[in-house]
């Protein structure tokens, strides 16, 4: 058992996880390369098809020129996409959670100044607010 340890010292254990932590590092970089190269509209096909070639046939080297030419685009790009995205989750809360115990009664209160309904039926939908 021991002498296997002493083959694969401290130090290469170490070199070995950040080989694998760069690795690791670069293929994210790749995936989020192709998602925003992909989602863009502002790119004809030509280009997405030349970007995709370059980062294919220099993976590093394509990868590293795309990010530096278009890293401001990306977070631009990255912030609007949180924005619509919190916009739509706030919208669909709103859409599902419903105005609220107040404005139900302030519609029984109007159902029931038009005379649509009656007082009992006023008293129901109050109870069923308030509930």
């Amino acid at each position: 058992m021991l002498p296997l340890a002493a083959e694969y010292p401290l130090l290469n254990i170490i070199w070995t996880m950040f080989v694998f932590f760069g690795f690791f590092l670069w293929i994210m970089l790749i995936f989020r390369a192709f998602g925003d190269l992909f989602a863009r509209h502002d790119v004809s096909g030509w280009g997405k098809a030349g970007w995709t070639l370059l980062i294919i046939l220099l993976p590093l080297l394509g990868v590293c020129i795309y990010l530096i030419s278009q890293g401001k685009g990306m977070a631009e790009r990255q912030v609007e996409a949180s924005k619509r995205a919190k916009g739509e989750f706030d919208e669909y809360v709103r859409g599902v959670a419903g105005e609220g115990t107040a404005s139900e009664i302030a519609k029984a209160k109007e159902l029931l100044d038009s005379g649509a309904i009656d007082a009992a039926e006023f008293d129901r939908l109050k109870a069923k607010a308030l509930s």
